[in-house]
């Protein structure tokens, strides 16, 4: 009954291990892709990355995690990538403001995307104007004078200077209360930037595939004039063969009508000798009778 038991019983199927993800980015990828990126992106002056660019920064994440097929990166995967990020860093950004410095992010790549892409990287600060440093002049000079001799010289007696009074301090607390709306001025700023680059991208596809379909139109005119001209050239080889044909009919038809001309003459002329023999002899006969 034990052993019934037991094999009665059903096994249980071991747990399937989840499929693996071709564009599943681990945090150390992901890390040495912002770093790849990050550098070009300031080498460019924080300008758009080509295509060229892209496959650099592939390459560089290829060469540290890049070991077997299926971790290796394209170009396309590190633009998408970087994309995902700059979402997730503006979700995170604009919760950071909204909590006004209250709440401190913990996604790991925060602080390096706020360095890259964030408002004080991307907004434009105007030089402010220095002082103009004016030294005062001096109320006395000391000039050499001689005393002469019974004169009593009043001594010079030096005004104190006004001190400039000191500048007032400036409260901050405009700037604290304003500085979601400074970030969400910025992310807009960084989407519309996103948009003309992804406009661009689609000018420069579509300028690609124009050329390439005028290239498809020249390939199949270029192969309908081969076409054409290659009919035309078999046209006039079977009208010259043709033509030859005929000649060559021509003229043997005209050497059977010399030919039957010829004999037809010799045997009128056989004809002839055969009578004047014929005639001949009977006159040569008829007095022997």
């Amino acid at each position: 009954m034990g052993e019934l038991t037991e094999s009665s019983t059903p096994k249980t199927a071991p747990p399937r291990a989840p499929p693996f993800r071709e564009d599943c980015w681990s945090e150390d990828a992901t890390e040495t892709l912002v770093d790849a990126w990050g550098r070009r992106y300031m080498e460019l002056n924080r300008g758009n990355l080509r295509q060229k660019d892209w496959q650099e920064v592939a390459d560089a994440v290829n060469s540290v995690h890049g070991h077997n097929k299926k971790a290796r990166r394209t170009d396309v995967q590190c633009k998408n990538r970087i994309d995902t990020l700059k979402k997730k860093y503006k979700i995170e950004k604009a919760r950071v403001s909204d909590s006004n410095g209250a709440i401190a992010s913990s996604w790991p790549f925060f602080d390096r995307l706020d360095i890259l892409i964030g408002p004080a990287a991307t907004a434009k600060k105007l030089p402010q104007p220095q002082p103009l440093q004016v030294s005062s002049p001096p109320l006395a000079l000391p000039f050499p004078y001689r005393k002469p001799p019974g004169v009593t010289v009043q001594p010079v007696v030096l005004l104190p200077q006004k001190r400039p009074a000191p500048a007032p301090a400036v409260d901050d607390s405009y700037f604290r209360k304003n500085y979601s709306f400074i970030a969400a001025a910025a992310a807009a700023a960084e989407e519309e930037e996103e948009e003309e680059r992804e406009g661009s991208e689609e000018l420069e596809s579509s300028e690609e595939s124009g050329e390439v379909e005028g290239m498809k139109r020249l390939a199949s005119a270029i192969e309908r004039f081969g076409e054409i001209y290659q009919r035309i050239e078999g046209e006039k080889q079977r009208q010259m063969i043709e033509l030859e044909k005929q000649r060559m009919q021509f003229a043997k038809d005209l050497e059977i009508q010399r030919m039957q001309l010829f004999m037809d003459t010799q045997v009128q002329l056989e004809k002839i000798k055969q009578a004047k023999r014929s005639g001949s002899d009977g006159e040569i006969l008829l007095p022997l009778n």
